[in-house]
């Protein structure tokens, strides 16, 4: 522990008396102690908290530890806690998220965002991981190449759209309906499956761009988070989920 000696004057019967008084001063050697995604569950529901396969220090600098673990544990858990309830004892139960998205949210402004809340959270954790980044392989990247022109011409086209978001939302690289390539974006918790999106079609890649996924360590830098987040892109796991999209299999957030 540091201190600052301070002289205080004080003041006795118009005496001034000189007090010496040791003061302990913030160090950057203070630190928080960061826990483990495997402690968080959450409540008892249908639907169960994706279990990250790295610790929230594995994807710093990109994604620094304190922020990874108010995203997870506090964030992902809400909007998961929430979808349980809302869900509860109805027919959705028997739903997976997919068909919740694609068919139920319409009629109710809780179930979009705690449905997709919990969705792209899912979707999200999946497609960054530690020792990851450089580009896609195989029948992904000749994709890429023949939709954007080159992997520059993608990763420029997803910046833009996440950089252009006005707001809270995401940004996605999607299989539309033809199997095509195509990159939007979404405000608050929507996504390309839900009734009138933009851009319809499975998602393979999402970049959460709301103020609580990069904050901490951004501040209001969002383009940096951005820049950052291609560092930890995880291309083995996006290429498998657009080879189940063109198969017309999409990729079910996973359940615990």
């Amino acid at each position: 522990m540091c201190f600052s000696l301070v002289t205080l004057l004080l003041s006795c019967n118009n005496k001034k008396l000189t007090e010496v008084v040791e003061v302990p001063l913030p160090t950057s050697e203070d630190k928080f102690t960061i826990g483990s995604p495997d402690d968080i569950s959450a409540e008892d529901g249908e639907f169960k908290l994706l279990k990250l396969p790295y610790s929230y220090d594995a994807l710093a600098p990109s994604i620094d530890a304190r922020t990874m673990e108010l995203h997870y544990s506090k964030h992902y858990l809400a909007y998961t806690n929430s979808l349980n309830k809302a869900i509860e004892g109805t027919e959705l139960e028997d739903l997976t998220i997919e068909e919740i998205l694609s068919k139920a949210v319409a009629d109710s402004l809780n179930l979009r965002n705690n449905a997709g809340g919990f969705y792209n959270h899912g979707l999200f954790w999946e497609c960054i991981g530690p020792k990851a980044g450089g580009q896609p392989k195989d029948t992904l990247a000749l994709a890429i190449n023949k939709t954007f022109g080159s992997f520059e011409g993608f990763k420029n086209q997803f910046k833009n759209a996440a950089n252009k978001q006005f707001g809270s939302g995401w940004a996605w690289l999607v299989v539309d309906k033809s199997g095509k390539l195509q990159v939007t974006n979404t405000p608050n918790q929507d996504n390309p499956l839900m009734p009138k999106a933009v851009v319809s079609g499975t998602p393979i890649l999402a970049l959460d761009v709301w103020e609580h996924a990069y904050y901490l360590g951004y501040q209001n830098k969002r383009k940096n988070y951005i820049d950052a987040f291609f560092y930890v892109i995880n291309w083995k796991v996006v290429g498998e989920k657009y080879e189940e999209a063109l198969n017309n299999k999409p990729t079910p957030a996973p359940l615990q």
